[in-house]
């Protein structure tokens, strides 16, 4: 791995508190993600299951958390299965880890390798009354390709009928939601790796660059701050493409008088930050860039003033409406008339901002969490994102920070980022 070893501290504390929720003499089983082919003999880079990882620390194939806190041994009440070290395989594809190592890095004892789990398997299952297992209950994802996890969910049902199977997913969409703080820790780093990376890209940027050119910018520098890799695809849309949300082609030259969007974020130790700001190609706003970016940076403090324990993320939309609502009027694009008569259902506001305005932000960049209309609890990591897009004038602007939810309001992670477009235009021009 790229990044210094992590606090166990971190894995020990999740798998706590997701035996604390379990339901008495019950068995919880979490696979690791499968390899997934690619072209030829091609695999695509691993990347790991991410509640496996978030109970565990460990990024290898083939792994395995186990936990039966009932479990009459001790010995076996948390275990880690690893597929067993082979020679020949490590001489193509590298070093498999060792039973000290993954303890050092997990905090879990027992170590059991994959191909001997079976037996040992068969005689806990038989002791438990519930087995719980995991799958992607993520309220954006698209079920296309069966997974590991729905193959094993039907060989267990089939191999012990009679048991009584629970759903991980609640359990855990309610504890990953909230970070402890040594997870926040983990998130500060890929936010500061992220910051050092766009304060480059601010001396970088210029008439005629590319937007790939931008893109390997932020990947040379994640990987020499010791980023485990982007948290995901980095969006670099001049021009137009701002008004693209996931724009990732990145083959267009910028242009003299054009803004660009960047939204990119460095993963660090398997946690991420989400960055995005809109800067001006040739370092300086025109007067109605400006107009919009700062009435864009008022809707974003707007948020960050209301985003609190307490609030529901679909109430917290419906607010945020209301003062776009404002804002798309002072700058010209809504009338009076235009609000009046908007379908509730669609309001006027979203024929410019036409996406959510925050998400949960952890292990996965859209992390877990409990749907829209649960209330937000302190310890919750969220992103802050308005935007503003604008077809008639092929302009797009979105201004993004990350926030932890505290007991008496957030704190702004990213509150050492350049924000301001005045500030923004003086490190650009310096």
């Amino acid at each position: 791995m790229k990044y210094l070893p992590l606090n166990p501290a971190i894995f020990v504390k999740n798998r706590k508190r997701f035996i604390d929720k379990m339901e008495k003499n019950s068995i919880a089983i979490f696979l690791s993600n499968d390899e997934m082919p690619e072209n030829g003999d091609a695999l695509y880079k691993y990347k790991p299951n991410s509640t496996l990882f978030w109970l565990s620390g460990i990024r290898q194939e083939d792994s395995m958390v186990i936990l039966f806190p009932d479990n009459p041994d001790p010995k076996y009440r948390e275990v880690l299965v690893l597929v067993r070290p082979n020679e020949l395989k490590e001489k193509w594809d590298g070093r498999r880890l060792r039973a000290p190592e993954a303890t050092a890095i997990s905090g879990i004892q027992t170590v059991v390798w994959l191909d001997s789990l079976d037996a040992l398997l068969q005689g806990w299952i038989h002791s438990a009354h519930n087995i719980y297992l995991d799958t992607n209950e993520n309220d954006r994802k698209s079920a296309l390709i069966e997974t590991r996890q729905y193959r094993y969910i039907k060989e267990l049902q089939t191999k012990y009928p009679l048991h009584h199977y629970l759903r991980a997913a609640p359990l855990v969409k309610e504890l990953r939601a909230i970070k402890s703080p040594e997870e926040v820790e983990v998130i500060k780093k890929a936010i500061a790796i992220t910051e050092t990376t766009f304060r480059r890209l601010l001396q970088f940027i210029k008439p005629g660059v590319w937007e790939f050119e931008i893109e390997a910018e932020i990947v040379h520098s994640f990987l020499s701050n010791r980023a485990t890799r982007e948290g995901y695809s980095s969006i670099i849309a001049s021009g137009d493409n701002a008004r693209v949300l996931h724009y990732i082609e990145n083959n267009q030259q910028c242009k003299d008088g054009d803004l660009i969007l960047m939204d990119f974020g460095a993963e660090y130790g398997g946690y991420n930050a989400d960055l995005t700001r809109t800067v001006p190609v040739n370092g300086r706003f025109t007067k109605r860039q400006r107009a919009v970016y700062d009435a864009c940076l008022r809707l974003h403090r707007y948020c960050a003033s209301i985003l609190k324990p307490g609030i529901t993320i679909a109430a917290y939309h419906e607010k945020v409406g209301d003062q776009a609502t404002k804002e798309f009027i002072s700058l010209g694009l809504l009338t009076k008339n235009d609000v009046k008569n908007e379908d509730p259902a669609n309001r006027a506001y979203r024929k410019y901002l036409y996406h959510g305005i925050s998400h949960h932000l952890g292990v996965d960049v859209h992390d877990l969490a409990p749907n829209f209309h649960v209330p937000l609890k302190a310890g919750m990591v969220l992103t802050i994102e308005p935007g503003i897009y604008i077809e008639e004038e092929q302009m797009g602007i979105r201004i993004e920070n990350n926030f932890q939810l505290t007991r008496s309001g957030n704190i702004d992670l990213m509150k050492t980022m350049p924000i301001e477009a005045g500030d923004i235009e003086k490190l650009m021009n310096s």
